[in-house]
């Protein structure tokens, strides 16, 4: 009978040829599927690539089904090693041909109280696909700035949403919206968003068009307008914060991912660093329950349970009714909980425009 020692010494071997097969199994699922959906290159060439890293993975389980385990491990590393060098090679850029809807980037100029917003978005939507491309420069005063507001955006569930901020200066408000920087040619795909397949875009725009836009598609999105709750102090500083990375990305492009730099994640950077202290929690992965979690937290201004107040926030029915009305922006807020409450949450009239060209 063997010892415990013999025991341990027979199984030495097996549990190393498992160490190095749960390795090169791991480096060749996500290299193939990384060569399979990371952009600037041809389908095709991705296809091959993809082949080719199936190809390696192969010869080296079968060196390890020999008891190979070193020669196997040899060609793994080397496996990873070269992925992860052509990895670090792929750039975004700013220099593609773009949807029309992401086709420019916007910039924010501050020059004391005065805010100047260049290429913002107001496209007019004629149905949920079709559209007259309008990009605009309009000024605002940043001492106007009274309000910001969370929108949510459903498509697929509870558990995914599209989150926009949008900020009230008086009777002006500015939405912003961050997205994919998605090619004339491409979809989206949430698979491809995890391997560096699109750029990052912040969207800026008139909410008739971030907004009505959305509510005309069909399959129905559904839109949840909330109030934040938060000092005037606050919302400037988020508004700069948000400035900041708008005009960096003319300088540094950066990659979106669906899971780490999204609408939401960026969101959540934000809010932290105009001091909001914000965990990073599973809400905010799956980010349609992103709203509940600011309610938790004490961020939305109705002092509502969530339940009633999603239901009474949904503004899918106004948005279209109001679509073509100078008062879109109010109109899509006439009823909501806590729309006209002061203190950093206000709603009344107070013109923040100082201009528009």
């Amino acid at each position: 009978m063997p010892t415990a020692e013999q025991r341990r010494t027979s199984l030495e071997p097996l549990l190393g040829r498992f160490v190095v097969g749960a390795f090169g199994l791991a480096v060749a699922g996500w290299g193939a599927s990384a060569v399979l959906h990371a952009g600037g290159e041809p389908a095709a060439v991705r296809r091959a690539r993809a082949a080719l890293v199936a190809v390696v993975a192969i010869g080296g389980v079968v060196l390890l089904a020999r008891g190979a385990a070193y020669r196997a491990s040899v060609i793994f590393g080397a496996l990873a090693a070269s992925l992860l060098f052509w990895w670090s090679r792929i750039e975004p850029s700013n220099e593609r041909v773009w949807a029309p809807e992401v086709a420019r980037l916007a910039a924010i100029r501050v020059d004391g109280d005065i805010v100047t917003v260049e290429n913002l978005r107001n496209f007019r939507w004629l149905d949920g696909t079709r559209f007259e491309e309008r990009w605009e420069t309009r000024r605002v005063a940043l001492s106007a700035l009274d309000s910001v507001d969370l929108i949510a955006v459903y498509w697929m569930g509870d558990a995914i949403a599209h989150v926009i901020a949008s900020f009230g200066f008086g009777a002006e408000r500015i939405a912003i919206s961050i997205e994919i920087r998605r090619e004339a040619d491409e979809a989206y795909d949430a698979i491809a968003g995890f391997f560096r397949r699109f750029e990052l875009v912040y969207v800026v725009g008139d909410e008739r068009d971030l907004l009505g836009g959305r509510a005309l598609r069909d399959p129905v999105e559904d839109l949840y307008l909330y109030r934040v709750r938060t000092s005037p102090e606050r919302m400037r500083r988020l508004f700069l914060d948000y400035a900041v990375a708008i005009n960096d990305l003319h300088h540094v492009p950066r990659w979106y991912n669906t899971l780490t730099t999204n609408c939401t994640t960026a969101v959540l950077s934000h809010a932290r660093a105009y001091g909001e202290g914000l965990p990073l929690t599973w809400k905010v992965l799956l980010s349609g329950y992103f709203p509940d979690y600011v309610h938790e937290r004490g961020g939305l201004a109705a002092d509502l349970p969530m339940s009633e107040l999603r239901a009474k926030s949904r503004i899918n029915e106004a948005a279209r009714a109001a679509l073509d009305s100078p008062d879109f922006s109010a109109r899509i807020r006439a009823g909501l909980p806590a729309m006209a409450v002061g203190g950093g949450g206000s709603s009344r009239p107070r013109t923040g425009s100082v201009g528009d060209r």
